[in-house]
């Protein structure tokens, strides 16, 4: 697994969660409302991705599976907060490697959560297995499911540079199956190639209309172009002045509105404060979801280049 500890770029910043290097306050930003709560399934995945910001690969279970009990046990003490998340997300990890998936979806659906699930569409999803599942699943919980497909870009070769030979047709076979069944689907995409986000969107929009998908190419939200996490690259500390200066709200930044559970090996589930670092012991909020509503201090690279700068988020 990759050290998940600051680069050379940064050396000196991203320490004190009160102040930045300069002594400046650093930005902190509350949690406002929950409108995603994520579950991370578990790091193990079919394939090994370039740069997958969890390092998920065929070996990887740093994150253990979660269980349908765990996932029940949070939308329990959901039941009881006043918070009630619109979405429930699933990520991983290869989320369909998990062999509660099924079981884990029908527990968020059963709720009436509309449902997010991250995949690649390869094969742990086109296993008969978990094909009967999604097509059930789709059909007891009309509009509740969708499914979003990690095409980090619209061509074989650019795609298949990230995540192995074949890659490409692979998830193209898994997303036509989806389309073949009427799941809703959408794609994340990846901002690697020089290009302007107006190519970008216009070669997703070319691809979409030749095999029959009915995604939007120009919905933030539909498809999804995610900055790259480059710890090598240097970037700013967010001070508390920082927001007035970039014209930013820090009720935008994902922290504001989403939280994620996950296992670490050999331990209970927890709550951490960000997607994005899952291995980050001071975004980890402790076990409970009341215990983790509380604020965070961006203090750390991925806050200021990912959400603050790069505008990203998780969630639609």
């Amino acid at each position: 697994m990759k050290d998940h500890s600051q680069s050379v770029a940064n050396t000196g910043k991203f320490i004190d969660p009160r102040v930045t290097a300069k002594g400046e306050p650093r930005a902190r930003v509350a949690l406002e409302r929950l409108e995603t709560l994520w579950f991370n399934t578990g790091t193990l995945c079919n394939i090994a991705c370039v740069n997958c910001y969890i390092d998920s690969s065929p070996t990887n279970d740093a994150l253990a599976y979660l269980t349908t009990a765990e996932v029940v046990t949070y939308l329990d003490e959901l039941d009881s907060m006043d918070m009630r998340p619109r979405e429930i997300g699933f990520t991983g990890g290869e989320p369909f490697m998990n062999p509660d998936m099924p079981e884990m979806l029908r527990a968020a659906l059963a709720r009436g959560y509309e449902v997010l699930l991250l995949t690649n569409a390869m094969r742990p999803m086109q296993r008969p297995s978990v094909q009967s599942a999604l097509s059930t699943l789709n059909t007891e919980f009309p509009d509740q499911l969708t499914l979003r497909i990690s095409l980090d870009h619209f061509t074989a070769g650019h795609h298949d540079e990230m995540r192995g030979a074949g890659a490409f047709a692979i998830t193209l076979a898994g997303m036509d199956w989806l389309r073949d069944n009427g799941i809703a689907m959408t794609v994340a995409a990846r901002s690697l190639w020089h290009e302007t986000e107006a190519e970008t969107r216009a070669g997703f929009a070319a691809l979409y209309t030749e095999r029959g998908y009915e995604i939007d190419a120009n919905h933030p939200a539909k498809t999804v172009i995610f900055p790259e996490m480059d710890m090598s690259v240097e970037v700013p500390e967010i001070t508390t002045a920082c927001w007035g200066i970039l014209g930013k709200n820090p009720s935008d930044i994902m922290c504001a509105a989403q939280r994620m559970v996950v296992k670490h090996k050999g331990r209970s589930p927890s709550v951490v404060a960000c997607t994005l670092l899952p291995y980050e012991e001071a975004f980890d909020l402790g076990p409970t979801l009341e215990g983790a509503m509380g604020a965070v201090s961006l203090n750390h690279p991925h806050c200021a280049k990912f959400c603050v700068l790069g505008g990203a988020s998780c969630s639609a």
